[in-house]
């Protein structure tokens, strides 16, 4: 079953998708989510988000200065307080 994934700034959704896993700089350290992972909250540091778009694929890299992410009922969301690109 896929993961839905949103990245969004405080300006616009930035992607919606439905992804393998992904690995988002928390604060704490690298956390992956993948479907059905347990509700979760954290800071993340700026850095790189990974997003598998498959299992076994090459991981695309997205930039991410700072926010928060959360796992819930509807997935991933990470809220960045800037995307690079």
């Amino acid at each position: 079953m896929p993961l839905h994934f949103e990245l969004v700034t405080p300006a616009k959704l930035v992607r919606s998708e439905d992804v393998h896993m992904v690995v988002v700089p928390g604060a704490e350290g690298e956390f992956g989510v993948l479907e059905g992972h347990a509700p979760f909250m954290s800071t993340i540091r700026d850095g790189s988000v990974q997003i598998y778009k498959t299992e076994g694929a090459a991981p695309e890299l997205v930039e991410v200065r700072g926010g928060f992410a959360e796992v819930g009922e509807n997935g991933l969301t990470v809220l960045a307080e800037h995307v690079e690109g």
